[in-house]
């Protein structure tokens, strides 16, 4: 599956105190010298050879890392490398284990909601290495998932966590590359619901019990170019970061309607067609810049350490560790007139918060949004049925299609709006619906998944291929659809009751000189607010200390977010570009640069 980053001005640029500063290690070979310098000095403070444990997120190239390592191990300070892939279970056993979430649902798993690491461990291999370790002669270095384990902690003297961002693992196990828990080499077969649905899981909660313990934390995507800082510089980094408006690195997907306004724009090599993009969501990094010198590359689920601060009090507390909220860029530009079959989205739903606790084991359920940043001939979005049609017909023609023979005369079943600039679509679960081209759209919803897992259900795709990114064209085989899903989920909404509860416009909450605010209407069970700034120079805003909020420019060159009282704590966003401004931020403004119009638009949850 094919997926692009765009790291243009995605840089965070935060301040520190210059000794902070100083140890932050952004050259490699460094950086393997200071693990070495690390144990030899634990070693000499203890009196004893120590144990050190070198734990990390999957896509890690722990040989790669331990064979250069070895080569700055002149004097020989460690003795031996343990390779924890060990002492797991035999890969019967851990497939065995995985089996009640990868399920046998053709599209989705069941969240591992209570497993850990230490499940997958053969406990008399741990038992015997934690012999090994009690009586060590010499330095020794465990590395791999798990080395942490609270089951050698007696024994851990020094914990490295070596961090890397999703989209380096996403390539991996897409290309067959992943070395998942117990094997030693590539697993070819390693299937994604493995890892959306039970590894994921294990791995975040090692992360969350290692991350106040660990003494160092590694930026790893490359294992040529490491960098290092001790704990307490990475905790000050964190909470640095999150004194400021947060900037995160974009990623884009081709599909089978992906369009061309993006290849206008932005022109990503290798990007001929973009069907979405992510602007601000879990699933992506950040780069933090310390005192505008070094740079680092984490997750942005890093910050949710402190997630009260970032999210506030309410959303901590309802939805731990879950960042909950997505905000994606739909490209729907087509330079030519073209049938809304290549243009238009899959014919879809969502599921609701009951459904997928139920289901899937999820905390959450997915509600959207479509708010239209652009506009040109033929812009549409289909949404709800029409009035006459008959509904059982429908979804007898879906399963009868399977996405493979046309359902030719959708069109009498499916309502299709006009759409314009300014427009809102609210989304919630079980309404059927989908973008359905020449337009850009600013898809604003929740996300149901620690994992960042997709929750939508496909009913049609138009039985079209889809996109080949080897050839760059619409060859690739049709998309799978969900069929018992979508109509099991399916609320059967009716284009009156759309447009009476779904079409909905704003209403100005405050007008200025310098700037218009309004919020959109909403339904009840929707969960957050989309609300919009005007301004030629200047609006105001406040997260109250209790609600972060999601911006985004969708109109203008660039906007400066500036805290009102700090304004050290700034950052800026350009077109189509967002920015979540932490909680804690609390009163701020967002300036024109230069002076030109400019729209934001506001994402915030309703409770906080």
């Amino acid at each position: 599956m094919p997926l692009y980053e765009d790291r243009r001005n995605a840089e965070n640029i935060i301040t520190i105190a210059g000794e902070y500063c100083d140890n932050v290690i952004t050259d490699s070979n460094a950086v393997y010298a200071g693990f070495i310098k690390a144990i030899n000095e634990k070693s000499a403070k203890l009196v004893r050879p120590v144990t050190a444990a070198f734990e990390g997120w999957y896509g890690v190239e722990w040989d790669k890392i331990i064979s250069t390592l070895k080569q700055f191990d002149a004097n020989n300070i460690i003795e031996s490398y343990i390779d924890m892939s060990g002492y797991y279970k035999s890969i019967g056993e851990i497939k065995e284990y995985k089996q009640k979430n990868i399920t046998d649902d053709p599209g989705f798993g069941y969240v591992n909601g209570d497993g850990k690491i230490e499940d997958l461990f053969e406990k008399d291999k741990i038992n015997k290495l934690s012999e090994k370790l009690h009586g060590n002669t010499g330095n020794i270095i465990i590395y791999g998932y798990g080395a942490s384990t609270p089951m050698l902690a007696e024994h851990t003297d020094i914990i490295i966590y070596f961090d890397i961002t999703r989209q380096p693992v996403l390539w991996k196990m897409w290309d067959r590359e992943l070395v998942p828990f117990g094997y030693s080499s590539p697993d070819t077969e390693y299937g994604w619901k493995e890892y959306y649905y039970c590894d994921y899981y294990l791995l975040d909660r090692q992360k969350s019990y290692i991350i106040d313990k660990m003494d160092y934390w590694v930026e790893a995507i490359k294992p040529s170019e490491l960098k290092m800082m001790p704990r307490n510089t990475y905790d000050t980094v964190i909470r640095e970061t999150l004194k400021y408006p947060v900037k995160e690195i974009k990623i884009y997907q081709p599909g089978p309607w992906g369009a061309y306004r993006y290849r206008d724009l932005f022109g990503v090599p290798g990007l001929e067609c973009n069907a979405w993009n992510e602007l601000a969501g879990p699933e992506l990094g950040m780069i933090v810049c310390v005192n505008g010198t070094k740079t680092v590359e984490m997750p942005m689920l890093n910050l949710m350490q402190y997630q009260e601060a970032f999210l506030g009090k309410y959303l901590a507390e309802t939805y731990p560790h879950l960042f909950p909220m997505d905000v994606w860029l739909d490209d729907g530009y087509f330079p030519e007139k073209t049938p809304m079959e290549r243009t238009a989205m899959p014919i879809h739903n969502h599921p609701s918060t009951d459904y997928v606790k139920r289901h899937f084991n999820e905390p959450l359920g997915r509600y959207e949004t479509y708010y239209i940043c652009e506009a040109y001939e033929g812009a549409c979005t289909m949404m709800g049925y029409k009035e006459k049609a008959d509904l059982e017909e429908w979804e007898a023609f879906c399963r009868d299609s399977e996405n493979i023979k046309p359902i030719e005369n959708w069109r009498e079943y499916i309502s299709v709006w006009d759409s314009n600039i300014g427009d809102l679509y609210l989304i919630p679960p079980g309404t059927v619906h989908g973008h359905g081209g020449n337009q850009m759209v600013l898809e604003m919803d929740t996300c149901p998944s620690i994992a960042a897992t997709e929750y939508s259900f496909f009913e049609y795709d138009f039985a079209r291929n889809s996109w080949d990114d080897e050839s760059k064209t619409m060859t690739a085989r049709p998309m799978k659809m969900h069929i018992e899903h979508s109509f099991d989920n399916e609320k059967w909404r009716r284009e009156q009751w759309v447009k009476e509860n779904l079409l909905v416009r704003p209403k100005v909450e405050k007008w200025t000189r310098d700037y218009k605010f309004d919020r959109y209407a909403s339904v009840p069970e929707m969960p957050f607010e989309i609300e919009r700034f005007h301004f030629y120079t200047k609006a105001e805003y406040d997260t109250e200390r209790k609600f972060a909020n999601i911006i985004t420019l969708t109109i203008g060159k660039k906007a400066i977010i500036i805290s009102k009282s700090n304004p050290e704590y700034t950052s800026d966003i350009e077109l189509f570009q967002s920015a979540i401004i932490p909680a804690s931020f609390g009163k701020y403004e967002i300036t024109s640069a230069g002076g030109g119009f400019c729209e934001a638009i506001v994402m915030k949850w309703k409770k906080g």
